[in-house]
């Protein structure tokens, strides 16, 4: 199963930033991005498996394709920054982690324009 996978590598690595912290706690950040990354080449082959099913379904529904890569970027943003804020914050930097969400949210609310626009285009031919 790849949730032991995981969650081994989320343990091992916060046994490693305990020992780490009361000798070279700059070094704790490497890990925490180590570990990070790890878990995310874990699970990337489920990733791939839903961007395709998404696809998949969106060719039968007759949904438009540059709306579902506009959604598969929003949540890729989403989790990114989620990643990077919580790193910050594990590293005291909370000032950071906040402009981090900040910058995360205006780059979803940029990306997300398209869908916006139709959907009030849709709204507006259906008033009256």
């Amino acid at each position: 199963m790849e949730i032991i996978k995981i969650i081994g590598v989320g343990i091992t690595s916060l046994i490693i930033i305990m020992i780490l912290k009361q000798y070279k706690p700059e070094f704790t950040v490497y890990v925490s991005l180590i570990a990070g990354a790890i878990i995310l080449f874990l699970v990337m082959d489920k990733l791939s498996g839903i961007i395709t099913l998404l696809k998949n379904i969106s060719s039968k529904a007759s949904i438009n394709q540059e709306f579902l890569l506009i959604l598969i970027k929003i949540t890729g943003i989403a989790f990114l920054t989620e990643f990077a804020t919580s790193i910050c914050k594990d590293s005291g930097e909370t000032a950071i982690a906040n402009k981090v969400e900040l910058g995360g949210k205006i780059l979803i609310i940029a990306i997300s324009i398209p869908i916006i626009s139709s959907l009030l285009e849709t709204i507006i031919k259906i008033l009256p």
